[in-house]
Parts: C-alpha cells; sequence; structure tokens
C-alpha cells in the first residue's frame, strides 16, 4: 500500500504524523510512506530523521489583520494555493497513495482537498480542542475527522465523520519504563518543566524565581528545560538569574538543560509536570496519567492551548494558570503545595484518564488501514 501524509510547520503537527507513519510501516511492511511539507525548517529535519522521504510544496497561511501588507500576503497565499493544487494533483496520481492523511498544517488544504476530489480516501486530524482553520475547512469533504477529545461532534459541520481517537503520540513514550533514568534513586519529589522545544523566555524567568526559592528550602528535585531558541546562551543566561556561574554549581536534584532528550522517560518518573497547553504536550500527560501545571500560550491562534489545557483542568486533572498573572513566588507555593498533598496529585492522575482513548496511534492507524482495504 502506498500513504501519502500531509504536516507542516510545528512539531505538534509532526510529531503525530510521525507516530502514525512508523505504527504503518511496523504493520504493513514493504508499504510506502511519502510526506508531504511546506518546506519549514522543522519538517527538513525532522522527517528524515526518521527515516521518512519528505516533498516540499510551497504554501502559507492566511493573515487575519486587514492590514495593506496582510493583504499583500494573503494575495500571494491565494497564489500558492492554486499552485500547490497543481502540484499536488501531479503528486497523488504519481504515487497513487491508498489513502491521504492530513495531520495540520496549511499544505493539508491544497492536498487532502485534491484526494477527495480523486476520489482518494482522506483523513484530516486535529490535536486541538478547537478546530483549526485548515481543518474547518476541510471538514465537510474528508471521508474521516480525528480529534484528539473527546464530545467534539458539534464543533463540526458533519459530526457523523467525527471520530474521537486521541493523539498519536511517539513510540517511546508507550516503551517509557524502560528508558525511565532514575527511577526509585530520589528521596525528594521530582519536578518536570518545559515550554516546548524552543522554550519561553518570560516563563523561564518566572521558573528561575522558583528554582531560587527551592535553592533554599530544597522542597523538591527539579529539572528544567530552558528551550533551544538561543541555545547554550540561554542555559548561561538562565544560570545567572538562579545565582550560579555554571551547571556544576546547582545542588545534587536540581538540573538545568537546554532541551530534554529523554522526554519519555523524565516525564514518566516525574510527580509534577509544569507545561505549555500543545496539543502534543497535553497528549503525553494523558498518555502517562501525569499531574499538571499547565501555563497555556497567549500567542497562538484562536487561544487553542488554553482550551486544550480546559479539557484537563475541566476533569480535575490539571491547574491552569495565565502566564499574564503568574509569578514565581505564585508558582512556587501552588507546586510545594500540591506535592504535600499526595492524595490530591493521586486524584489528578485517576482524572485524567478519564478523557483517554485507549492506544491513540492504534485508534488512527485502524481507520486508516480500514479506509484503505475499503477502497
Amino acid at each position: 500500500m502506498n500513504f501519502l501524509i500531509a504536516c507542516g510547520g510545528t512539531a505538534g503537527h509532526i510529531n503525530p504524523a510521525l507516530a502514525i507513519a512508523v505504527e504503518l510501516r511496523k504493520r504493513i511492511p514493504g508499504s510506502k510512506i511519502l510526506f508531504v511539507g511546506a518546506g519549514r525548517a522543522l519538517e527538513k529535519t525532522m522527517i528524515p530523521r526518521a527515516g521518512f522521504h519528505v516533498i516540499n510544496i510551497k504554501m502559507s497561511g492566511l493573515r487575519r489583520g486587514i492590514s495593506p501588507k496582510d493583504m499583500i500576503y494573503n494575495v500571494k497565499t491565494a497564489k500558492n494555493v492554486l499552485t500547490a493544487g497543481i502540484q499536488a494533483g501531479k503528486l497523488l496520481k504519481r504515487f497513487n497513495p491508498n489513502v491521504v492523511i492530513g495531520t495540520g498544517g496549511y499544505i493539508c488544504y491544497p492536498i487532502l482537498k485534491c484526494a477527495a476530489r480523486l476520489k482518494i480516501p482522506t483523513i484530516i486530524h486535529d490535536s486541538n480542542a478547537v478546530p483549526g482553520l485548515t481543518t474547518k475547512s476541510l471538514s465537510s469533504i474528508v471521508d474521516k475527522v480525528l480529534v484528539s477529545f473527546p464530545n467534539q461532534e458539534n464543533l463540526y459541520n458533519k459530526p457523523e465523520r467525527v471520530v474521537f481517537t486521541g493523539t498519536p503520540i511517539r513510540e517511546d513514550f508507550k516503551l517509557r519504563s524502560i528508558f525511565c533514568p532514575f527511577r526509585d534513586k530520589r528521596e525528594l519529589p521530582l519536578v518536570v518543566s518545559f515550554w516546548g522545544s524552543l522554550g519561553a523566555e518570560h516563563l523561564n524567568k518566572i521558573i528561575a524565581d522558583v528554582i531560587k526559592l527551592n535553592i533554599k528550602s530544597r522542597t523538591f528535585d527539579h529539572i528544567h528545560a530552558v528551550g533551544k531558541k538561543h541555545g547554550k546562551q540561554e542555559v548561561k543566561s538562565f544560570l545567572k538569574q538562579v545565582g550560579v556561574s555554571k551547571v556544576s554549581e546547582l545542588p545534587k536534584g536540581i538540573e538545568i538543560r537546554e532541551y530534554i532528550e529523554n522526554m519519555p522517560g523524565v516525564m514518566t518518573c516525574a510527580d509534577l509536570i509544569i507545561c505549555r497547553g500543545g496539543g502534543s504536550t497535553i497528549a503525553e500527560l494523558i498518555e502517562l496519567d501525569k499531574p499538571a501545571v499547565i501555563i497555556p500560550s497567549p500567542y497562538v491562534a484562536n487561544n487553542e492551548q488554553e482550551y486544550n489545557a480546559r479539557q484537563i483542568s475541566n476533569v480535575g486533572g490539571a491547574v491552569l494558570l495565565d502566564e499574564n498573572t503568574c509569578t514565581g513566588d505564585s508558582l512556587y507555593g501552588l507546586i510545594t503545595s500540591l506535592l504535600s498533598d499526595k492524595e490530591k496529585l493521586v486524584n489528578m492522575a485517576e482524572n485524567i484518564k478519564t478523557i483517554t482513548a485507549g492506544d491513540t496511534t492504534d485508534n488512527v492507524v485502524n481507520i486508516i488501514l480500514s479506509l484503505a482495504k475499503a477502497r
């Protein structure tokens, strides 16, 4: 079988696509899997690194502003949509996929629209609780709309096509126990904090204040990832805020990293997670049943991270904080309060289980293969 996967832009779109591709390759050895992206940096690195081929088609999104600059940009986008549609048609006829899958990003629109017109089975998956513009635009023409949270059918024009599957996550999260680097070796509870792969400068300052308070009290162990946006320079700047000149001067049990390479293992060992509200992060919290303090980014479209976070906070599995009112003192107080109440942490973990969809990757792949066989 041949499978075409369209995704682009962010790790939140690419990681679920890679999880699907890995499972398809495992289930049907010898199948051909081709990715289509819009040529952005993460697509060029993450997809080939996972062992898959990606073809890039120039595509851009719409801007919601009405300034002359925005209008000129949208005219260019309209031209890109037309050109991308022509390229998509040629690619689909040449590759002849059994199913076309989209996991988000503007590149999904021309690819899935053209595939549907050619009567090729199509699926769009959305990792967020609020449908993105691309998902909404495609929801009436694709065969299935796969969503990450329950009771979302009425957000779409054709609710009968909507299926709750959860968000596919990387395979190593299923094997997390063998990756856990320090199980049963810590005397204090462990807090893990991160803001996505690039980090967040303002929140890093807040976490620096938390760590300064914790250095004095040594209430919990803490691993924090500052993010890769400024690399090692960001780590140096962070350490300066904490009051030390190098990592080796930090007290035992407090670690500052640029990036957490072994995220499944580290998250598995954590008693509490401090994070953003991106779709993939929320899916990982659900997979691991991890209590969390979520500080959604206020800078994303449709305020989607807050809606994602509310899926967990509404069932009592997480505490939701506003970045604009959060301080180092208030966050430190919340962390110590939660860690001192073990029963509450257990209840939070149990509450998260109420919104699980089971094996999310299997759910999605089962639907893909059912459509492929029916063709």
